[in-house]
């Protein structure tokens, strides 16, 4: 009984934080009635909440795939780790630029996604899960798919300031962020990033297929997602330097990229495990 409490505490409490940290930053931030208020940066204590609640959510995850003695993993604990890395990035980055608005849009995806594990608990033991080629693909997957999320919600956020800029609606939080040309600058390096890692995670898929997966990578609906991302990012990447792709282009061709990437193994993966059961 002891153990099924605390299989619950870290996500439940984690996802809870989220969701009050998401609520707290949309009414101080977003709400049109703060168009007279002061500026406000991000406090302090907003700081400390978020990592308490990022340090709750990270021992619930390493208990969920390793507590075993050996990897578990599933669509739900690869969302809840991808949100959590992304959250995690994000966190960081906050202590060298003011990009405060993005927080009503990343926190309540990561609530969201904190608590998947306890409503779909199904994980699957991940053999050679010791090997280096396998550390090397997952590590770096996990980290585009993170920085790929935080690009795709970046891009929403962005086109999201831009409508309220052009209607003339930005309360004075979301006026006092940087410039669009700065916002569209970080885009692209998250971008470009995350691509440099998708690259080197679908080659080392390829390089070490039989000893990760114990069989030669097949032309599935995952390895056609997952490439049919990379060709779209790239060609997103193309389009920027040769064309000075931005705004709306930029914005379809990142979530475009984006949701291919997400079916590349999350849908592939929900499928299997929730809608046909099989782990």
């Amino acid at each position: 009984m002891l153990d099924i409490l605390l299989h619950l505490w870290f996500p439940v409490a984690s996802s809870l934080l989220y969701a009050a940290l998401g609520l707290h930053f949309w009414h101080t931030r977003w709400r049109e009635a703060d168009t007279t208020t002061d500026l406000l940066p991000m406090q302090r204590w907003e700081r400390m909440a978020i990592g308490v609640t990022l340090s709750f959510q990270g021992v619930g995850l390493y208990a969920e795939l390793f507590g075993a003695g050996d990897m578990r993993f599933s669509f739900s604990l690869a969302l809840s780790l991808m949100l959590w890395i992304a959250v995690f990035i994000y966190w960081l980055e906050s202590f060298h630029s003011r990009m405060d608005g993005l927080q009503p849009m990343v926190l309540p995806l990561a609530a969201l996604c904190a608590s998947l594990p306890v409503l779909f608990p199904q994980a699957r033991v991940i053999a050679h899960a010791d090997a280096w080629g396998f550390k090397l693909h997952f590590l770096t997957a996990m980290l585009a798919y993170s920085l790929f999320t935080l690009s795709a919600i970046h891009a929403v956020f962005m086109g999201f300031v831009e409508r309220k800029l052009h209607h003339g609606k930005l309360n004075k939080q979301l006026a006092s962020l940087p410039p669009i040309l700065m916002m569209e600058a970080l885009l692209f390096r998250m971008i470009a990033v995350a691509f440099a890692l998708l690259t080197i995670a679908l080659v080392s898929g390829l390089a070490f297929s039989e000893a990760i997966f114990g069989k030669a990578m097949a032309l599935d609906h995952k390895t056609l997602f997952a490439f049919t991302s990379w060709a779209i990012f790239a060609a997103l990447l193309i389009g920027r330097h040769t064309y000075g792709w931005r705004g709306r282009i930029a914005l379809r061709w990142t979530l475009a990229g984006f949701l291919a990437l997400l079916l590349a193994y999350i849908g592939s993966r929900f499928v299997s495990e929730v809608l046909l059961g099989r782990i």
